[in-house]
């Protein structure tokens, strides 16, 4: 069905911006709830921002507000993370998810239950 691939990922110093893209292929985005996700080394997975497939609302994880900025485009098929004010904590492999149905945006981000996974893009803070 859906298939995502994630692109941007790079070695940003601390303080820099970065912008993830998350293209999607084989059903148009416009049907999917898209969720932003990352992993540190030696940590879980986490939610960082969720977008909502039927309106404009996106829900940010509290790490997240106020310094990472998810959109969609659905004509091109593709979302997007920017983020800016970027600590090393915010080192990882960073992944995008497609999700059909769910319950409510927050669940469906803090629950991380996907149909569908993009293999991922790696994000460094260092100086």
């Amino acid at each position: 069905q859906l298939q995502l691939v994630e692109s941007g990922g790079a070695l940003v110093q601390p303080g820099g911006s970065l912008r993830l893209s998350c293209t999607a292929s084989g059903s148009p985005l416009k049907y999917w709830g898209i969720g932003w996700f990352r992993q540190a080394p030696g940590k879980e997975r986490e939610a960082v921002a969720c977008i909502s497939s039927h309106d404009d609302t996106i829900f940010y994880v509290d790490f997240a507000k106020g310094r990472f900025t998810a959109a969609r485009n659905n004509a091109v098929n593709t979302a997007y993370l920017q983020m800016n004010s970027l600590e090393p904590e915010d080192t990882g492999v960073y992944y995008c998810g497609g999700v059909l149905a769910y319950t409510t945006l927050q669940n469906m981000c803090l629950g991380g239950v996907m149909n569908s996974w993009g293999k991922g893009t790696l994000v460094t803070v260092s100086s």
